[in-house]
């Protein structure tokens, strides 16, 4: 497979979830840089805007196992990552596979759980695997977990901690369709099902093919250096209290390469960066109270800094 292929791969996938999800081309795109990168995606917007039918309509797309956890305030650890059961017949206990072995994990309102059972996901989402009693079992390949949350109830949540948020390589707020897109999408759904009638366009080993050749994109120094440089800039603002972490920068560098490869390009050009910091180092900033007094916002710190560093220039095809 080459970075030609995965563009046209990306461009099936968009098309088919186009279908289903009307006038969300820019947040499909995003989500499919995730998928190549293997970073993790948080939603966070309204109810009824189309976070669970975008995860579904992905999940079908490139066949892949799908599971769906509603996070209660009464979920256990156990009931993520599974638990030891004893067998009667053999004498012996044996583990049970909780819904997180399953290669798209759809985390529904994330932030109502308790603090305890959304660590049961750090390990899963950091090293793909999880331990119960001393034992470690690895998750299937690709394993991607995509969370949602409602940012308006704040009654019953459990805000996520800054460990966790820093494990999502994105966040992606979906908003409200246009006018016209809502009309559509009336007309569409009031006459079929989009989601059942979709068809699978990929198999999870095209995948993992294009996840491998998004690893091979070509990084110049400068543009490495143009991202180590953004992440610094929120470290250094004096209106930040904890800026982006080195796992921020990984993640934003290996989310240009996913970006330039469906573009159709084997090198990544600072545009890239640039589209995806928004989304990608926002939510890694926590804001020092004087700040959040102001009602100042993470999505203002990063634009400030998009701003302020010097982009590199002369970036050409190696």
């Amino acid at each position: 497979m080459t970075v030609t292929d995965v563009g046209t791969l990306g461009e099936r996938l968009r098309t088919a979830i186009g279908q289903v999800l009307i006038g969300k081309e820019t947040r499909v795109t995003l989500l499919l840089c995730a998928l190549l990168a293997r970073r993790h995606v948080l939603l966070e917007d309204v109810p009824g805007t189309g976070k669970t039918t975008l995860v579904k309509a992905l999940a079908h797309g490139i066949g892949a196992s799908f599971a769906r956890l509603q996070f209660t305030p009464d979920l256990l650890p156990s009931d993520i990552t599974g638990f030891n059961a004893y067998d009667p017949r053999t004498g012996e206990f044996r583990f049970r596979e909780g819904p997180v072995f399953r290669q798209l994990v759809l985390v529904d309102e994330i932030n109502r759980a308790s603090p305890k059972t959304q660590s049961a996901l750090l390990e899963a989402m950091e090293e793909r695997q999880v331990s119960v009693d001393g034992v470690t079992y690895p998750l299937p390949d690709p394993f991607l977990v995509l969370a949602t949350q409602n940012p308006v109830e704040y009654e019953g949540t459990f805000p996520l901690p800054e460990a966790q948020l820093d494990r999502f390589g994105l966040k992606v707020a979906l908003g409200y369709p246009g006018r016209d897109e809502e009309v559509s999408l009336l007309e569409r759904f009031l006459e079929t099902d989009p989601l059942g009638d979709m068809e699978q366009v990929c198999t999870v080993d095209d995948i993992r093919a294009a996840q491998a050749v998004c690893r091979t994109v070509h990084v110049e120094t400068s543009v490495k250096q143009y991202a180590v440089d953004l992440c610094a800039a929120t470290r250094r603002h004096g209106e930040v209290a904890l800026g982006a972490s080195p796992r921020a920068t990984l993640a934003l560098v290996a989310l240009a390469q996913a970006h330039a490869a469906l573009a159709r390009r084997d090198y990544v050009l600072p545009d890239d960066i640039k589209a995806l910091a928004p989304w990608s180092l926002p939510h890694r900033v926590v804001l020092a109270p004087a700040a959040r007094w102001r009602e100042q916002t993470p999505e203002a710190v990063v634009g400030g800094v998009l701003r302020s560093v010097a982009v590199p220039a002369g970036v050409r095809r190696p």
